[in-house]
């Protein structure tokens, strides 16, 4: 695993880089975060002791099995870490040929939502700042390979990021930096159930990265029959938390909304939807996210399409912009709400 590079291990490197020239650090960060490499022996522009050195200490070797979908345009890898936990992520490409990288902030999931494989797994651990990092250089080399790139990351994988902020941010600090990945705020997105206290800090912290809060429903009762934590992020600390989160991005937030049959996908349930919005969103800052509900051990349905389709026009009718979102990832088992750990 590839953790000697990462800020708070630069010094991993000091030993075998006190007799080289001092140019010969950028050259080996940038051929893990530029170049992508995955074999010290593809570097040239290293002496060959030095290659040899690092190939004995520092192996570049990320420990995955990858799963592709029959197109191609879908790629789940299962990830061992070092003490054998197991994680997974996913690489999506839409009809634009625009690579998304889905990754994971922990080892299975605290919050235990009913409806998704990853809660419904259990916890095991948060993951450290590399094992986040080692996620998008796994598909960064990848997609090097078909001369592609990696377009969007969203942490919408396994887990709260919230609930491992100080090791996301190390994370994300990593993909922003220009010496490193490069990364621009606007292509990453934040998924959370709600936590208040790292919503306000996302909005202090990076206010220009996207947020995205899975609500599921406006109705406290099944939100709490759904992820069982609505007691500590209830509905209106939630309110209270984007109104703050608003106030100093003024950017859209998306609500993620799984559309389960005959439980939050009737006629009262966009009304109370529209009605949560409009009280607190007067500039139509929140966009509305319809998500398929993708086949897990739990006892749901997924909402038919025309069902979708409605709660979708009643939405938009009372100005809330909406989306029907396509899934990805089912033939791997890769798609929202479908990862686990092991």
């Amino acid at each position: 695993m590839l953790y000697f590079l990462i800020d708070m291990n630069l010094k991993n490197l000091s030993t075998i880089l006190e007799k080289e020239p001092r140019f010969r650090f950028k050259q080996i960060q940038d051929a893990v975060y530029k170049q992508f490499v995955d074999n010290w022996g593809d570097v040239s522009n290293l002496p060959k002791n030095l290659v040899a050195n690092l190939k004995e200490n520092y192996p570049l070797k990320i420990n995955a099995e990858i799963m592709s979908d029959n197109g191609g345009n879908t790629k789940k890898a299962i990830i061992r870490l070092n003490d054998g936990e197991q994680i997974e992520a996913v690489l999506m490409r839409n009809k634009q040929g625009k690579n998304t990288a889905c990754i994971s902030s922990q080892a299975g999931c605290p919050i235990g939502c009913v409806f998704c494989a990853t809660g419904q797994s259990g916890f095991k651990r948060n993951l450290q700042a590399e094992e986040i990092i080692n996620q998008i250089l796994l598909f960064a080399r990848i997609l090097k390979k078909e001369d592609a790139k990696i377009d969007r990351i969203v942490f919408m994988g396994m887990g709260e990021p919230f609930l491992n902020w100080e090791e996301a941010k190390k994370a994300i600090e990593t993909l922003l930096d220009k010496d490193k990945f490069g990364f621009g705020s606007r292509h990453i997105s934040i998924s959370t159930i709600g936590v208040t206290e790292g919503i306000r800090a996302l909005a202090k912290e990076f206010p220009q990265i996207n947020l995205a809060v899975s609500i599921h429903s406006a109705n406290n009762q099944k939100r709490e029959e759904l992820a069982g934590i609505n007691e500590r992020y209830n509905l209106n600390r939630i309110k209270k938390a984007i109104e703050y989160y608003l106030s100093i991005t003024n950017r859209k937030v998306f609500f993620e909304y799984v559309m389960l049959d005959n439980f939050n996908d009737q006629g009262e349930d966009a009304r109370e939807l529209a009605r949560y919005i409009q009280s607190f969103d007067k500039r139509h800052l929140i966009h509305v996210n319809l998500i398929a509900y993708n086949k897990t051990l739990a006892e749901f349905k997924a909402s038919s399409g025309e069902t979708q389709e409605k709660f979708k026009d009643f939405l938009e009718k009372n100005h809330i912009s909406t989306t029907i979102r396509k899934s990805f990832g089912g033939e791997v088992v890769g798609a929202c709400g479908q990862l686990k750990s092991f």
